[in-house]
Order: structure tokens, then sequence, then C-alpha cells
């Protein structure tokens, strides 16, 4: 784990996947700096590795992440991509273990040990108590438990499964910021993850898809801070 890395709770992540590239995903990007600004609510863009730089430095606020990264040392390599690389370009963190693109155990070990000697942050992938239970041994920043079989299917998990994994994250490692996710559609659904004890909410298939991605996104954001004010207003 990336003992420096700083993102305030609560937080919000989108990952357009490749379904947005260039100048589009600029704009978007450009998007939800603002949004971040207006809401106080940090931003974590996990984006083509093609896209890195040029988001990275036409923003302020958000986090730039790459979609995934090889565990590779400096030298042969062709085609793969160099942690050093990824953090030399501008990103601050990498996600791994997505549903699209899965590494074994010892894979995903690897990697996160990769991105802990260049400083990025890690934000990883389980698909099942089993799996958040084995990577959060890990020590990942991050932790994003989404079941695969709601990934784009706006079918948020129930609260029930919010819980478990929460309190399994919490008992490994509380340094680990617990991320319940998948099937989010709608402000609604961020808001109920986050009253339910999520540090965060994010999307990908919804915003990507939208008639209005920020507009979306706005409405997603919103309900993020909206719900942590609401949680934590006794504090």
């Amino acid at each position: 784990m990336v003992k420096n890395y700083q993102i305030k709770e609560p937080f919000f992540e989108y990952g357009p996947k490749c379904y947005m590239y260039g100048d589009v995903l600029l704009n978007i990007a450009k998007g939800l700096d603002e949004l971040s600004e207006k809401y106080d609510v940090d931003v974590i863009l996990d984006v083509p590795d093609t896209e890195i730089y040029n988001i990275a430095h036409n923003t302020k606020r958000i986090h730039v992440y790459s979609q995934h990264m090889s565990r590779l040392a400096v030298g042969k390599g062709m085609g793969r991509t160099l942690p050093e690389a990824v953090k030399a370009a501008g990103a601050v963190g990498v996600m791994l273990n997505h549903a699209e693109h899965k590494l074994t155990m010892e894979e995903l070990e690897e990697a996160i040990k990769r991105a802990d000697e260049v400083g990025l942050a890690t934000m990883v992938c389980a698909d099942s108590i089993e799996e958040v239970q084995q990577i959060a041994k890990l020590g990942p920043n991050i932790l994003v438990a989404e079941p695969t079989e709601l990934i784009g299917t706006g079918k948020p998990a129930d609260k029930e499964y919010v819980d478990a994994v929460i309190k399994c994250i919490r008992e490994i490692n509380p340094d680990i910021k617990p991320f319940p996710s998948a099937g989010i559609s709608k402000g609604e659904d961020c808001y109920n993850i986050i009253k339910a004890g999520s540090s965060a909410s994010g999307c990908s298939s919804a915003i990507a898809k939208a008639e209005n991605p920020l507009a979306l996104a706005e409405e997603m954001i919103a309900a993020v801070r909206k719900a942590w004010d609401e949680l934590h207003k006794a504090e």
C-alpha cells in the first residue's frame, strides 16, 4: 500500500473503459474536474494509457489512474505497460484485476508490489467475498468489491453484500478504503451505497452511454456528497 497517498472520503470513480478517448474523454475529464471542485468530492478517472498524459496535464483536482499495468521491471517487455512509465505520464494510481482484465493472486501480489515501489496507489477489484478476503491481505489502497454478474446490469448489490464486504475489509486491514460497487446507474444508487457505509461510489457504462454523460455524473457526485453529509452530520 502506498503510504503517502491521500484521497478524501467520500470519493467517486468513473471508468470509461474504451468507450471514450481523445478530445471526448478530455472534455469529460475537465467537466469532472469542475464537479470535483463544486461538490468537494475527490474523483478518480481511470483511463487508457494513451490518455494519461493529456488528462493529467489538463486537469487540477481529479486523480488520474491507469486502467491496468504490467508487472515487469525496466528493460525487456515489448508491448507491455511499465509501471514507471505510467507514473511518469502523470498517473497517481492504477486499477488492477478488473473483471475484464483478471489476474491470478500471484500476479496481483506482484503488481501491487511494483505499484508500491514506484508510488502508484492501487485500486483493486474483487468479484466475491472470498476474493475480497484474499486481496485485502495484499494491502491495496482501495478495494472495489463488485460481483461480476452485476456489472453493467443497472442492478446494484444489496445492503447485505455491502455490509459483508465492509466488515471483511475492516477486520483484515482497516487502512483499506472499502468500495462496494457494480450495477450503479443513477444518483439514487450512489446515495444508497454511501449510506450503507461505502467510502465511494462509481460508474462506467451508464455514464459512458448516457446522452449527457456529465449531467449523469453530476447527479451521481451530488448524491455521494449528500449521502456522506447526512451520514456524518452528527460528527
